[in-house]
């Protein structure tokens, strides 16, 4: 049997097209499991556990005081489509920890796919947390899916902050379009007691226009606490309010807004406010 030398040696067009080329993503996961030891004269807490994979990193400074602090590194630079971030934090009875980030973490714009970071918080009894990651940057065309789930013993003391920029007025930018999604879910004693979904999609520089969104600021920030009275802490935080700032109790738990022009406006109202609910300073990459 012969064949035609043409229909021998012509390449066949039959295979698929394999489409663009696809691109690397960033992914990172970390686990710290904190707890109190006695050294000398008073108890400090200490790590137990770590463990760190990927493009997340954990780093410890070394504190004039007995807390720990845990200070998160995206090594990636920042998140764009398709990245995934997981971190857990656990608190053993009596032990104090609060968690921050070395920068304001970035949402650059997606070619594809969206970011996503999940957090996972368990405080036990008599635990102290203080989670308080710098402001998220989020760029033209970033998409961002964020959730934090809180398991707290009605005992323990905590404070969450997260902080949204539309970009940064001082560099001159503007976000036209991108989304971003926030879910809370907030346990005590297992029992759902604070359970809230945030999300901004589409022509997200246009809604935040709206008197009944942010009213054309560009930042805003979610703080929940949980401590001793919170009756009394609830009075004193309403009385450095401002005008686009509000506060109230959900069972239990203090809840504050905060919406400001820029960047720099929302740092200046923040850090009074989150020293006054930590009780205690805050980390020195909170600095302006």
């Amino acid at each position: 049997m012969t064949l035609d030398h043409a229909e021998a040696t012509t390449p066949s067009t039959d295979r698929p097209d394999p489409g663009p080329p696809r691109l690397q993503r960033a992914w990172g996961q970390a686990m710290a499991l904190v707890g109190a030891s006695r050294r000398g004269p008073v108890e400090r807490t200490g790590i137990r556990r770590l463990h760190q994979a990927g493009c997340v990193k954990l780093r410890f400074p070394r504190l004039p005081r007995a807390a720990c602090e845990a200070v998160v590194i995206n090594t990636s630079g920042g998140l764009t489509g398709g990245d995934q971030i997981c971190m857990e934090f656990d608190v053993e009875p009596g032990a104090a920890l609060t968690v921050t980030t070395q920068a304001c973490e970035r949402v650059y714009r997606s070619s594809g796919g969206t970011a996503s970071v999940d957090v996972s918080l368990r405080l036990r009894a008599g635990a102290t947390l203080a989670y308080l990651p710098q402001e998220t940057i989020l760029f033209d065309g970033g998409r961002l899916s964020r959730r934090l789930d809180l398991d707290a013993a009605a005992d323990s003391r905590f404070l969450l902050a997260e902080s949204v920029l539309l970009g940064r007025e001082a560099m001159g930018e503007s976000v036209h379009e991108g989304a971003i999604a926030d879910r809370w879910r907030l346990r005590r004693d297992g029992r759902l007691i604070f359970a809230e979904d945030l999300k901004l999609s589409g022509a997200v520089g246009s809604i935040a226009a709206l008197s009944s969104t942010l009213g054309g600021a560009r930042a805003f920030s979610t703080l929940v606490w949980q401590g001793p009275e919170p009756g009394a802490m609830l009075a004193r935080v309403r009385r450095d309010l401002e005008a686009t700032e509000g506060a109230s109790l959900v069972d239990g738990l203090l809840v504050v807004r905060i919406v400001a022009q820029d960047g720099y406006r929302l740092r200046k109202r923040l850090m009074p406010m989150l020293a006054l609910l930590a009780q205690a300073p805050l980390p020195l990459v909170w600095s302006l």
